[in-house]
């Protein structure tokens, strides 16, 4: 099983610990919004809360591609705040696991 079936796997099921066993020890989150950087530490709260949250709503996923170097994913996304955004994830690979994340959104609007 590829990194992205395990990954939408965790997600479908909202298992936390299955999803941040998926990060490597030096995981690095590069936050679109701002440009700063999260370690998977300081990951960890946020992955457990949107797993957590019935109000987060995850659509249309899919592997874009894939390989022993890079995950490229697509998916659709509205929020407990009423916004929606479509956002492309950029997975880094490193020893089996994701490295690095970054991502980077279009907010949708909602009619």
């Amino acid at each position: 099983m590829n990194i992205y079936e395990k990954l939408k796997s965790a997600s479908d099921n909202r298992d936390s610990d299955a999803y941040l066993d998926l990060l490597h020890d030096e995981f690095v989150f590069a936050r679109h919004q701002t440009g700063t950087e999260v370690s998977k530490a300081d990951w960890e709260p946020t992955i457990r809360a949107m797993m957590e949250s019935t109000s987060l709503e995850i659509m249309n996923d899919r592997c874009l591609y894939e390989n022993d170097d890079i995950l490229v994913m697509h998916q659709m996304m509205n929020f407990p705040d009423g916004t929606s955004e479509a956002v492309m994830i950029v997975n880094t690979k490193k020893d089996g696991k994701i490295v690095r994340t970054e991502t980077g959104a279009t907010p949708i609007k909602q009619d």
